[in-house]
């Protein structure tokens, strides 16, 4: 069993309130950076008073001072889940944590949208990087800092499971039903196979938001992570 988390990937809060309104049973939702500088503070507001629980994925990067900031901060407006990035080091992402609670933090490992060669030449390396082995590595590192999870993509849940240990949370973009656009992700599965792999948390935004009955998408997906 997992949670479904509806990417709220629309440009205006009007209309990502009423796609929220138009999904029964919906009690995840995630907003990204377009989306909060248009929404803001109101944004999330609203959507706790519809009960939600409030994934705000800005990915931080950043010194550890301005982090954990950053993490206190949306701790207070009562967002339930943040992420940072891995890479941003071991310093930042314990900051992030000793500032969150009782938010919960997950480190990003390896964006969906890398291929090995993509990767590769993002670090200023040759040839094709072995993802696996990098989102392994990230992983090990989150779990250092003492972060609640990880997100990765569909591929590697099986590498990560037993390093970040049966009670924490694996956060997967990267999700498309059959017969769906992949877009811009390039290491992506269908829901039923990243459950079955072990991931707690299935996001799922463009099948859903740009889907001509999304209601209909949205209950096939909770069907499949029950």
């Amino acid at each position: 069993m997992a949670e479904i988390v509806v990417a709220l990937d629309l440009p205006t809060r009007r209309q990502a309130l009423a796609l929220v309104d138009s999904l029964p049973g919906l009690r995840w939702v995630k907003i990204g950076p377009t989306l909060f500088l248009e929404g803001g503070p109101q944004l999330l507001e609203e959507l706790k008073e519809r009960k939600l629980k409030i994934f705000l994925d800005m990915k931080w990067h950043d010194i550890p001072h301005q982090v954990a900031g950053a993490a206190a901060a949306a701790a207070s407006a009562g967002v339930d889940l943040v992420t940072v990035h891995t890479l941003g080091g071991l310093q930042m992402m314990r900051a992030a944590a000793t500032a969150a609670d009782p938010m919960h933090v997950v480190g990003v490992t390896v964006l969906t949208s890398h291929t090995p060669a993509s990767y590769s030449e993002a670090l200023g390396q040759g040839g094709e990087a072995d993802l696996q082995g990098e989102v392994a590595r990230l992983a090990r590192r989150a779990m250092d800092a003492g972060l609640d999870g990880v997100v990765a993509s569909p591929l590697e849940i099986g590498v990560v499971r037993p390093i970040v240990g049966p009670g924490a949370w694996i956060v997967v973009p990267g999700i498309r039903p059959v017969g769906t656009d992949p877009g811009d992700q390039r290491r992506t599965a269908e829901p039923g196979e990243a459950i079955r792999a072990g991931a707690t948390h299935l996001v799922v935004g463009r099948p859903i938001t740009q889907a001509r009955e999304p209601r209909a998408v949205f209950e096939v997906l909770c069907e499949a992570a029950t």
